[in-house]
């Protein structure tokens, strides 16, 4: 028998940490999120060679996450109210892209927005895009 180890994104958890370092779950307000890992690359290329030469540098992560505006306390409204009054403030922000823990992507971050929009049709929404803070390079746990 052979065991699958592909998954679907279904029972996502997403846990983001509100301005005074409480982790607060607003998985059901997300409708989608979007992370990267890129690293950074220098080109050593000498002029004697017909392809690009390389080097890894700096690991970075961003990520943005989109849902629906929700006002109740400890929700997604309550959880970003902050992000365009407050002081930078380092949040943890922890994805567990399948329903369960097991593998997540947790990192500190700077949320740099929080954009709310009324569609035409009426839907009330919000995207809020982070990007890394403090120097960790991101692994998966």
């Amino acid at each position: 028998m052979v065991k699958i180890s592909k998954i679907s994104g279904l029972g996502a958890t997403v846990i983001v940490d509100d301005a005074g370092a409480a982790a607060r779950t607003i998985s059901n307000d997300i409708t989608n999120f979007q992370f990267a890992t890129p690293r950074g690359v220098q080109d050593i290329t000498g002029v004697d060679k017909s392809a690009h030469e390389r080097l890894l540098l700096l690991s970075d992560y961003s990520v943005t996450l989109n849902g629906v505006y929700n006002s109740a306390a400890n929700q997604s409204h309550d959880v970003l109210k902050t992000v365009p009054s407050s002081p930078a403030v380092a949040r943890n922000i922890k994805i567990e892209p399948t329903s369960g823990s097991t593998p997540y992507l947790s990192c500190l971050c700077l949320i740099t927005d929080y954009t709310v929009t009324r569609a035409a049709a009426g839907e009330l929404t919000w995207s809020a895009p982070a990007v890394l803070s403090d120097g960790t390079v991101p692994t998966w746990n």
